[in-house]
């Protein structure tokens, strides 16, 4: 069977909370997404134009440093990422992680937590970032989904084609 990876990158914790579950739900090894420089509040401010995210949102090329990597990527087939939604795609530091790793031939089924949005253009800012891999918007997974839920979520996305 096919080895299976979920990513995250987490702010406040929300993220973190729901890949968690889904990894544990679906048997699959975890990986975090950590800053090499730490978000404050003040850098999560989306109200404040000068605040971090929304610098590095407004910057396409932005890719913030992250602080490690996953050793052999190539075990898995299947990568679950998720992270919040800043202005209507994923943090610019997913970029980063996917520029980081050599994902080809990999499907790469997105996942996000949001308070009021979807997964927007998500796929189609991450596309340049993981050439030759197939990247799927899944969908937005909420810290009160069951567990019967988030396996049918799994399987909904990671079926043959």
């Amino acid at each position: 069977m096919a080895r299976v990876l979920v990513v995250y990158f987490s702010a406040t914790g929300t993220t973190k909370t729901v890949a968690g579950r889904l990894a544990e739900v679906i048997n699959a090894d975890v990986f975090e997404i950590i800053p090499a420089e730490p978000y404050t509040k003040e850098d999560l401010d989306w109200r404040e134009d000068d605040s971090r995210s929304s610098v590095e949102m407004k910057d396409p090329a932005s890719r913030p440093a992250i602080s490690g990597t996953v050793d052999n990527m190539d075990q898995y087939d299947t990568i679950f990422v998720g992270a919040p939604i800043w202005w209507y795609v994923m943090p610019r530091i997913i970029n980063t992680f996917l520029e980081a790793h050599d994902l080809s031939g990999k499907k790469i089924i997105l996942f996000a937590t949001s308070g009021g949005s979807g997964l927007g253009r998500s796929v189609e800012k991450l596309e340049e970032s993981a050439p030759h891999s197939h990247i799927i918007a899944g969908e937005v997974l909420n810290n009160d989904m069951s567990d019967d839920d988030l396996k049918a979520f799994a399987e909904k996305y990671n079926k043959d084609e």
